[in-house]
């Protein structure tokens, strides 16, 4: 069926008012326009992509740049193909000029170049999620469509001054946005561009200089704020392109990604990197719990991660006596002051390994400069290089180190802790020791990543010297071929003569053909960093985010309500203690999500362990009271909802489903954080445990609802 064959429009009956030519007449036009250019967009790009995909290959930086090119191509392809005339958030009418700007996930022009859509993230769609009756910013109205099944199923209509009135219907009490909370929830996170609000709009596009806190209770959007202000970010700021380092994005838990996982490739964004704090190491994958509270109390601290320094310090002292080297050209001496200068070559903060390749050129400098110019130097270095005596000498003073294994040593040896953190008691030693050096937790792993940063890439030296060997074979290759150049030049003048230049001859040498390492691609450095409930971060975690962002560039999302292990002080108080000083704090404080109904139980459960909590005001009413039972009346409840609801996502918190079915899951209340549903069970709540950690469990699964929440005990 072709973009014009049938109506954008696909209104409900009780809505047919809305229906009327006169008021989306002008919206057809453009919408069926809007459909016409996307199709012609996307033949366009399948003919440059295969274009570029046919192109003679090409070496050097060359290839790269069409290789992105190949990318960039490729992900804007598929969201196009992935998109209809839905594209479309809305319009705006504003003061200086009747005619509409319609404002869309990205930009579109027809093939004559008429401006079909203003992509949402540039300037002069501000107004669209910004104005406000109190600040209109130069609009007359404003017009938002719901759309279901590429259609659109509801628009809305906000006038700004009475000169906006004409030709509007739509003038509904509520807005678009709490409109659209009455739908149901899905398994994955629901586009919610359209309906972004003033108070989240200026949140998104606030700058990226410093940390930004998004501080808001459940149901005020802070995971929607981030996810746009990612968006917005990389299209806004040309600090955090790709190229500058891009951005990461952590979440709470693998759930949690899942579900926003279309969100950000919706909004025109498929190159930000997303992950838990268990993704920044292999061993986190298969990391438990920490059992012991005070251990992990212990391993929180980010003084304790001081400790990893320490140990790989251990593993780099020069040896104490001399060495004698014979070699064809006569015996070298290795004294303890050769040992020290070359063990101090590395500049402070140089990575282990990295460093280990430097110490050995260094050592060998010395010895080929006391050898004298008669030897040859190469030939030196590499007999030095094969000496055993040596090497072994080299490799007991600076070993090849795993970070596993020195991690491990720490938990198991309690001498070795001692030495590297002095400042631990007796008690405090013996409570880290543990017999398996490898049953990793959760709290090992800030140390795991502290560990292979400061040890680097074992294979850094062997690396390097591939790369050069390589290198010197391209150049030894190179200046063959110029030879033969200028041999069959005429009057060997000219330009041919000018490749004797080494420069010139070094730029010959294809760098993209050369051995390199596999990048880890959460590794960093990125230019910004998102990271979403913040508040159960340790000082060891953070360490773990920061030494990813050395541009200090990061949005913090979090509640200190919903902190597990509690949260004293304000933001900026406890983002000080892990070094950021440039701290700004965006309060969210209206609840679209949670229904009054919910929030009026919820409420008291978290005042009770923390009585200032941002607790959010509601600011919709389901009419659905909270429903109290026993336990045993759960699959009477799950089937009587099932049976009545057709289309919403429903979670039990604290016991395994009774139903099979794809609509009910089944989580722990530690995974429910970041998501939401139209029902919740809550089963035995008073299980959930004591103190802070038992009431943010229940409050947080208590606002997960979006419905109706029901809660069993007993």
């Amino acid at each position: 069926m072709g973009p014009q064959s049938r109506s954008a429009f696909d209104l409900p009956d009780h809505l047919s008012a809305k229906a009327d030519p006169s008021l989306v007449a002008g919206d057809e036009r453009h919408l069926a326009a809007v459909a016409a250019a996307l199709a012609e967009s996307v033949a366009a790009l399948v003919r440059r992509l295969a274009a570029e995909r046919r192109a003679p290959a090409r070496a050097g930086q060359a290839a790269l740049d069409r290789d992105l090119e190949v990318h960039r191509l490729a992900a804007r392809l598929r969201l196009l193909r992935g998109a209809g005339a839905d594209l479309c958030l809305g319009r705006m009418v504003r003061a200086e000029d009747p005619e509409p700007v319609y404002v869309g996930r990205l930009g579109l022009a027809d093939a004559e170049g008429r401006r079909l859509l203003v992509d949402w993230r540039s300037p002069a769609a501000e107004p669209f999620f910004g104005a406000t009756h109190a600040d209109p910013m130069g609009l007359l109205s404003r017009r938002r469509y719901r759309w279901t099944r590429g259609r659109v199923s509801d628009y809305w209509d906000e006038v700004f001054t009475e000169d906006g009135l004409e030709g509007h219907a739509a003038l509904d009490d509520q807005s678009a946005f709490v409109a659209s909370l009455g739908s149901s929830r899905s398994s994955r996170m629901r586009d919610v561009l359209a309906t972004i609000q003033a108070d989240q709009d200026a949140v998104v596009r606030a700058g990226s200089r410093g940390a930004l806190v998004v501080d808001g209770g459940p149901g005020t959007g802070k995971t929607v704020v981030a996810l746009h202000r990612t968006a917005y970010l990389l299209h806004a700021d040309p600090r955090l392109g790709r190229r500058r380092g891009g951005v990461l994005f952590v979440g709470p838990h693998q759930p949690y990604l899942a579900y926003v996982a279309d969100v950000l490739p919706s909004l025109g964004e498929d190159g930000v990197q997303t992950c838990t704090l268990r993704d920044l190491v292999p061993e986190g994958a298969c990391a438990a719990p920490e059992a012991d509270p005070a251990v992990a109390r212990l391993k929180a601290s980010g003084r304790l991660l001081d400790a990893v320094e320490e140990a790989v310090r251990f593993y780099e002292e020069p040896p104490d006596g001399g060495l004698e080297v014979s070699t064809p050209w006569g015996d070298l001496r290795v004294g303890r002051r050769d040992w020290a200068a070359a063990f101090s070559a590395p500049a402070p903060g140089t990575p282990h390994h990295e460093a280990r390749g430097q110490v050995v050129e260094e050592l060998l400098d010395l010895l080929v400069d006391r050898a004298g110019e008669d030897v040859p130097q190469e030939q030196l270095r590499r007999y030095l290089r094969r000496d055993r005596g040596l090497m072994t000498a080299l490799a007991r003073g600076w070993p090849l180190l795993d970070a596993a294994d020195l991690v491990g040593d720490l938990w198991t040896v309690p001498a070795f802790l001692r030495r590297c953190a002095p400042w631990l008691g007796a008690d405090d030693v013996r409570a880290l020791q543990r017999r398996d050096p490898h049953a990793w937790t959760t709290a090992d792993l800030p140390f795991l990543d502290a560990a292979r940063r400061r040890l680097g890439d074992r294979d850094a030296g062997r690396r390097e010297r591939q790369h050069a060997a390589a290198v010197a074979a391209q150049r030894e290759r190179m200046a063959e071929v110029v030879d033969d150049l200028v041999a069959a030049d005429d009057d060997g003048e000219g330009l041919v003569t000018s490749l004797r230049q080494q420069d010139l001859r070094d730029a010959l040498v294809d760098d993209a053909g050369l051995p390199v390492a596999d990048p880890d691609l959460l590794a960093g450095p990125f230019a910004h960093v998102v990271v979403d409930e913040a508040q159960e971060l340790t000082d060891a975690e953070w360490r773990m985010v920061l030494a990813r962002c050395p541009s200090r560039s990061l949005t913090v999302v979090g509640d200190r309500a919903q902190a597990r292990r509690g949260f004293d002080g304000t933001w900026p108080e406890r983002l000080a203690r892990v070094g950021l000083d440039r701290v700004r704090v965006a309060s969210l404080t209206v609840g679209y999500r949670t229904p009054r109904e919910v929030m009026a139980q919820a409420e008291p459960v978290i005042r009770a362990v923390l009585p200032d909590a941002n607790v959010p005001r509601s600011v919709r009413s389901t009419g659905v009271p909270v429903l109290h039972g026993r336990t045993a009346d759960l699959p009477a409840v799950l089937e009587g909802w099932l049976a009545e609801d057709a289309e919403g996502v429903a979670c039990v918190v604290g016991a395994p489903s009774p139903v099979a079915s794809p609509r009910v899951r089944s989580l722990d209340p530690a995974l429910v954080k970041g998501l939401e549903f139209d029902l919740v069970v809550l089963v035995g709540p008073e299980r959930f445990g004591d103190g802070a950690v038992g009431a943010v469990d229940r409050y947080v699964a208590m606002t997960r609802a979006t419905q109706r929440l029901v809660v069993l005990t007993g």
